[in-house]
């Protein structure tokens, strides 16, 4: 009789917080898997229409998860979050903007084609400037950032290099605003990355669109998170970056320049997140000094989502979130402007439920 009575007497020794976390937590269990079920009885949506939102959600993960890493490297060494991270994106967007903006104001008319400029004479080579431009200047960024709001605060209360980062984000917000002004700008892409134009997949009876843009950003987010791995992982500057991020007092009596190894990690992040903002500008199109805080937010969600401090749960959680922000309205029924929310509700769940993340934090002993 006694070996039947287990489960109850767990239950009856769960503080009331922890039981109040179970039982809400069998609520939304339960009503998501309602919502589901409902969704797929009801046949809302076809295959071709679940194509097409995985592989916008695969898309939008690859960039969530370059500017999730940026979180994840900085947290990391220095243990605090970057929250001005998404302004180092924007400035790698407009980077490549201008770039292509210069280039396609820049005439090399033909015979055949009077009308023609160097952005549609030579695509590949204006989009490998468009994002070394990109990528450079968003690394200086993320140099200057460093040195100047959060160098000086190494030793201060957690609190303090947090408050500068949200001051640092909304001042290179109105900087880029004053700069750049306040409307919207259309990304001009090379006629043949032009957004609209792709392969078409059969699904079914009918075709859905695999754009040019989509692949590219796909194919190049994995290309950099791929390097960047092998970076950490197997040079001299991730063996130092490892060794900071474990122990810096340890460090530096090993020979490690641990504030060479910093810079240096933010310029890595800046350059990461640079190439994300160009890629957002080729696949979404408009821009303005506004675009870099809801990605910035969502992709320290994906961080979160991840494991803070773990460069495999970064890009897990970019594209675990970015399928799941696809997939979220359709699933669950309800209005696909409310993607933001189920993001922000994901980071919510996380952060009660587990807060180590899927793949859990990489803390040193010190940190812990």
């Amino acid at each position: 009789m006694n070996d039947k009575k287990p489960f109850l007497k767990d239950l009856s020794s769960l503080s009331p917080g922890r039981l109040i976390r179970l039982v809400i937590s069998l609520v939304v269990v339960g009503w998501i898997g309602w919502r589901i079920y409902n969704v797929f009885a009801t046949a809302s949506f076809g295959p071709d229409t679940w194509t097409r939102l995985i592989v916008s959600g695969l898309i939008l993960g690859g960039m969530y998860a370059l500017i999730a890493i940026g979180y994840t490297l900085v947290y990391g060494i220095l243990f605090m979050i970057n929250f001005a991270h998404g302004e180092v994106m924007m400035i790698g967007a407009f980077s490549g903007y201008f770039v292509f903006e210069a280039f396609k104001a820049w005439p090399m008319p033909t015979a055949d084609n009077p009308n023609l400029n160097f952005l549609n004479a030579n695509p590949i080579l204006s989009i490998v400037v468009a994002f070394l431009a990109g990528m450079t200047m968003s690394a200086l960024a993320g140099y200057f950032l460093e040195k100047i709001a959060y160098r000086p605060l190494r030793g201060a209360p957690r609190l303090v290099p947090l408050i500068s980062a949200i001051g640092a984000s909304i001042f290179l917000q109105n900087a880029a605003q004053l700069l750049f002004g306040p409307q919207r700008r259309d990304y001009q892409n090379p006629d043949f990355l032009w957004r609209g134009t792709g392969w078409m997949l059969p699904i079914g009876d009918t075709k859905v669109m695999i754009t040019y843009t989509g692949v590219f950003s796909f194919v190049l987010s994995a290309i950099l998170m791929i390097g960047l791995y092998l970076l950490v992982q197997r040079t001299r500057l991730g063996r130092s970056m490892r060794a900071v991020a474990q122990d810096k007092a340890t460090a530096a009596l090993m020979g490690v320049d641990v504030d060479a190894t910093i810079s240096q990690t933010f310029i890595i992040s800046g350059v990461l997140a640079g190439a994300a903002g160009v890629m957002w500008g080729i696949h979404n199109g408009l821009i303005n000094h506004y675009i870099g805080f809801i990605p910035g937010i969502k992709a320290f969600t994906a961080a979160v989502l991840g494991g803070i401090g773990n460069i495999p749960g970064a890009m897990l959680g970019g594209m675990v979130l970015g399928v799941v922000e696809a997939l979220g309205p359709a699933l669950l029924g309800i209005d696909f402007q409310l993607k933001d929310v189920i993001s922000f509700l994901i980071l919510i769940l996380v952060l009660i439920f587990r807060p180590s993340g899927l793949l859990g934090e990489a803390l040193s002993e010190e940190k812990v």
